[in-house]
């Protein structure tokens, strides 16, 4: 049994009802192959609640030049009001959870040599069923990153068909990710927004349109995933996606980059569900599942459970 799965029947998720009280996921809208299997990790927190052929040579995507738009702003009464972290959240728990949440990703992605994981600056924040929580984590991972003194993060709403995370901006930009896939000629340093987070820069969903699968599994895409890794050696990009038992667009996104984060909601999603989703995704990727809206905490807080490992089904 891989350490993966020993974190699923850790986790020992099952149908049940979730119990009261505000945690983040609560909205309304609501290559390393296992050189280094990891033990899963248990800790817990309260209130946490181009064209093809085309080389890259040729073709530059500009990423660091200014957004020759506006900066635009979070809505942070409302992520605030979700229990999403942001730069006015207090010193308290849900931070220091974050901390720890955050520290074995930008481990693999940074760390020392031996341990690095390929593509492992690429996270995909995803879930097997709607409403777990992924988007409200992504955007509070994102917020507590940026609070590194050495990392910038780049969010990637990849839902395009609730473009939840591009929600939370005040205004709603002109370019998203699926216009700049579409378009050969277009640049995604058009689509790329500045925040009024410092060091958090933003690229929205777009338009939703008819063919957005097939668009995300293009050789474009890839093209953008290489250059999204490879042209800034300290930003963290983190992917937004859609729920992976409900479209094939998160199965490819996650086959793009290094590591995933796999949000499960305790008491309320099937541990058969969450098995399901794994076995979709690359067994190769360095795979974390997130406990969230847990009442198993300490002093009856909410928990999460965050189990890591390499290489599922192997062992």
């Amino acid at each position: 049994m891989s350490s993966i799965e020993k974190a699923v029947e850790r986790l020992g998720v099952k149908p049940g009802q979730v119990g009261p009280g505000r945690t983040v996921g609560d909205s309304p809208n609501g290559d390393v192959q296992g050189r280094h299997a990891a033990p899963a990790i248990q800790t817990a927190a309260a209130g946490l609640s181009g064209e093809a052929g085309e080389s890259l040579p040729q073709r530059k995507v500009a990423l660091g030049r200014p957004s020759s738009g506006p900066t635009l702003g979070f809505d942070l009464a409302r992520m605030n009001s979700e229990g999403i972290l942001t730069p006015d959240s207090p010193d308290g728990h849900l931070s220091e959870e974050l901390r720890r949440i955050k520290r074995p990703l930008l481990e693999n992605a940074f760390g020392r040599s031996a341990s690095l994981v390929d593509r492992g600056n690429l996270i995909v924040v995803t879930s097997a069923l709607a409403g777990e929580g992924k988007t409200c984590i992504s955007l509070s991972l994102a917020m507590s990153i940026v609070m590194e003194l050495d990392r910038t993060v780049l969010l990637v709403d990849a839902d395009v068909k609730k473009a939840t995370a591009t929600k939370y901006l005040t205004q709603e930009p002109a370019l998203g990710l699926i216009d700049i896939v579409a378009d050969p000629q277009a640049d995604i340093g058009d689509a790329i927004v500045a925040t009024d987070i410092p060091k958090l820069r933003m690229l929205p969903a777009g338009r939703n349109r008819a063919n957005v699968a097939e668009l995300l599994a293009s050789e474009r895409m890839h093209r953008i995933a290489d250059e999204l890794a490879q042209r800034y050696d300290d930003r963290v990009v983190i992917f937004d996606t859609p729920p992976l038992l409900m479209t094939s667009e998160s199965a490819v996104i996650a086959g793009l980059v290094g590591q995933i984060v796999l949000v499960v909601e305790a008491e309320r999603t099937a541990q058969s569900s969450v098995q399901q989703a794994i076995s979709v995704l690359d067994r190769d990727k360095a795979i974390g599942l997130l406990f969230n809206k847990s009442k198993t905490g300490p002093g009856g807080g909410y928990a999460y459970y965050y189990g890591y490992g390499y290489g599922y089904g192997k062992d």
